[in-house]
């Protein structure tokens, strides 16, 4: 039988208390167990009073008829120095909660977030300059890292959750980090809040209703965004003349969904402009992205690991015997060769017992396929439109005889028939770490 369960992210305040008790009285009517997740974050001097305030509570609740199962998980990173600790505490909070749902068989975990929360995240985005994306603000329910994140209460007012306390006499601690104004939330709370709300009554609605319009609004630039990249986009890269035929609205959206695709996250606006209006004019270009770096040649965008630009203090590599499949390090040359094994279209192993790697020289002959004649490695990289910062690497020689060149491949000289064993092999730059 599949046991049901269910978390809900329990701090201890008001708001997770009492979500935490009104789940414990429906999941006994329908036979779900429940796990309260508290995260001690270090943060507070009373956070280990926290701590025990909420397993108390959890095991009056449990004694009282309530089962309840308390997991918590104590933080021993700090925010790195000049960092925001708003933004530290909150991805660790969540990275805590998935890792102890996952590790206790809970794939859906509650959080108790209101209305007020939300207006409140609508503006904070607004001021950030934020897109569609960010007003937004949180959604009711996402599916993510093999959690999905439910927020039952989103739509309703504090109000209604401080009534709900009162009546069923919960007890609750308050965090006294809330009234420290370095924190932009707390500042928007305590200062600009009484002040918005005395103005225009309905203005906590008003702000969660245009939540609610924008994430419509969101999904819909998505879908184009799909539509836009089945016609510009391949698995090569990003083409730009397609691309560039689009209106200029509809370029700025596709762009930001595929680099969000290629690097798993939103990209910065300034990247999005930039790229807006240097891509149509560039030939060739390269633009640093972290450890990544975006590249444009002939027309279509990719995304790399960045290469290391300091050159290697270690001597180049001159020999190397590969006699299986495997990784190989070169740090001379500042890369690694990968050799897996192929049915067809690969080199004899036995011929890679002795290797000689050597610089471009100038005069190399390299054959692209069979029936194809030798040319200059300088026109085969034109004709496969390799860039130059594909070509780097070594060259590798077996017996004298030209074997592979990093952006080219194998020479069609020395490809071996089936039956005999064959591998492939690929030249993999040291990416930076800057």
């Amino acid at each position: 039988m599949v046991v049901r369960r269910v978390a809900v992210a329990y701090s201890g305040g008001r708001d997770s208390t009492a979500l935490l008790h009104a789940t414990l009285a429906e999941a006994g009517r329908q036979g779900i167990e429940v796990l309260a997740l508290h995260v001690h974050h270090g943060l507070s001097p009373n956070a280990d009073a926290w701590l025990k305030h909420c397993e108390a509570q959890c095991r009056r609740w449990t004694r009282a008829g309530r089962p309840v199962e308390f997991v918590a998980h104590r933080l021993t990173a700090s925010p790195p120095r000049g960092d925001s600790v708003e933004a530290w505490a909150r991805q660790a909070r969540y990275g805590a909660l998935r890792t102890m749902a996952l590790a206790h068989r809970a794939a859906v975990v509650l959080l108790a977030h209101h209305r007020r929360d939300q207006a409140e995240t609508v503006l904070l985005q607004a001021l950030r300059g934020a897109g569609v994306a960010g007003l937004a603000g949180m959604p009711g329910s996402v599916q993510r890292d093999g959690i999905t994140w439910l927020r039952p209460w989103l739509d309703t007012p504090p109000a209604a959750i401080e009534a709900y306390g009162r009546r069923h006499r919960l007890k609750h601690i308050d965090d006294d980090s809330n009234a420290d104004p370095r924190y932009a939330r707390n500042r928007l709370r305590l200062q600009v809040w009484p002040a918005l709300v005395g103005a225009f009554e309905h203005a906590e609605a008003a702000l969660a209703t245009t939540a609610d319009w924008a994430q419509e609004a969101s999904a819909a630039l998505g879908e184009l965004a799909a539509l836009d990249l089945a016609n510009v986009a391949t698995p090569a890269g990003l083409q730009i003349q397609a691309w560039l035929e689009l209106s200029t609205a509809r370029r700025s959206n596709a762009l930001r969904a595929w680099l969000k695709s290629q690097l798993g996250a939103g990209a910065p606006a300034s990247l999005i402009e930039r790229l807006r209006d240097e891509l149509a004019a560039a030939a060739q270009a390269r633009w640093p992205l972290g450890a990544a770096e975006l590249r444009l040649y002939r027309g279509v965008l990719r995304l790399r690991p960045a290469l290391s630009g300091a050159p290697s203090a270690v001597p180049r590599e001159t020999k190397l015997s590969l006699r299986r499949a495997g990784i190989y390090a070169l740090p001379g040359w500042s890369g690694s060769l990968h050799v897996e094994r192929v049915r067809d279209g690969g080199v004899p192993l036995p011929w890679l017992a002795q290797l000689e790697l050597r610089p471009r020289a100038g005069a190399e002959q390299f054959q692209a396929g069979m029936g194809r004649p030798p040319r200059s490695l300088k026109k085969q990289y034109q004709a496969a439109g390799v860039p130059m910062w594909d070509r780097t690497g070594p060259l590798i020689y077996s017996g004298g005889q030209l074997v592979f060149v990093p952006g080219l491949g194998i020479d069609a000289r020395v490809v071996g028939l089936p039956g005999q064993p064959l591998v492939s092999l690929r030249w993999a730059p040291l990416p930076s770490h800057a």
